[in-house]
């Protein structure tokens, strides 16, 4: 198994795993290749199968990650990626040992990332990491959970920051859609399904990009990727919710 870490250097040459053959994400996945572009001088690492295929990781310093946590010395995972017929192959604890390498050779306390308490797209499996031994540190009324694996016990566990534990949005009337470049399908879905299906139903509708990693850091949820809210209170990071084909069916099993 060999595994390529992208930088600058080879980053134009390489594919990053997601939208691979989505034509009309084009446009989101070079925009998800300049952040990445702007993230590796600060410490990012993304690490990926010599594959076509999405089996991948990325983790960076908790201090400069495009989330509202407080885990200093900590490194952050983004992004944990195992699919189809390459899964149950040794790659997710591959890819996470070398996480944990990289981690303890530059000192941190351990590792840490946001996932659902139940299954969340775009999310690292739960159960999965715990398995792996992460602990859960800290969560949300939204459904977030802040799972640890610390190698220093002495340090402070990791916990969202005061503007996520509400799990509510400062807009509180109508959709709120908050997105960043941190994925391929992200921009283009937001911008464009998103606010066409909006529109074919009439619907009031406030998209916000988090341009910044001060932005996503103040964002009012821990999933900068994508997360709707409906009158201010969280409903999904499901990004398919964004399609006029599958916005009734989700919004319906979540508000009725």
């Amino acid at each position: 198994m060999t595994y390529i870490k992208l930088n600058k250097n080879n980053i134009d040459n390489e594919h990053i795993c997601c939208a691979i053959s989505d034509k009309k994400c084009s446009e989101s996945y070079e925009l998800k290749k300049q952040w990445l572009k702007k993230e590796f001088d600060n410490g990012y690492t993304f690490l990926r199968l010599d594959e076509r295929a999405k089996v991948f990781i990325e983790y960076g310093p908790a201090e400069k990650a495009w989330v509202p946590v407080i885990a200093p010395n900590y490194m952050m995972i983004g992004c944990f990626w195992v699919s189809g017929r390459y899964k149950k192959n040794g790659h997710g604890k591959v890819l996470l040992n070398q996480a944990i390498t990289d981690a303890k050779e530059q000192g941190k306390d351990g590792l840490v990332t946001v996932v659902g308490k139940k299954k969340y797209h775009f999310m690292s499996d739960t159960k999965w990491l715990l398995k792996q031994g992460f602990k859960v540190t800290n969560e949300t009324p939204a459904g977030f959970a802040l799972i640890a694996l610390t190698f220093n016990e002495k340090a402070n566990e990791p916990k969202f920051s005061e503007l996520v534990r509400s799990g509510e949005c400062p807009e509180k009337e109508g959709y709120v859609a908050y997105y960043s470049n941190r994925c391929p399908y992200s921009e283009y879905h937001v911008k464009v399904s998103l606010a066409e299906t909006a529109k074919k139903r009439n619907l009031k509708l406030k998209t916000i990009k988090l341009e910044t990693v001060e932005e996503a850091q103040n964002a009012p949820t821990p999933a900068t990727i994508f997360s709707l809210f409906y009158n201010g209170k969280f409903v999904t990071t499901d990004i398919s919710v964004c399609m006029e084909s599958k916005f009734d069916k989700i919004m319906s099993k979540i508000i009725g």
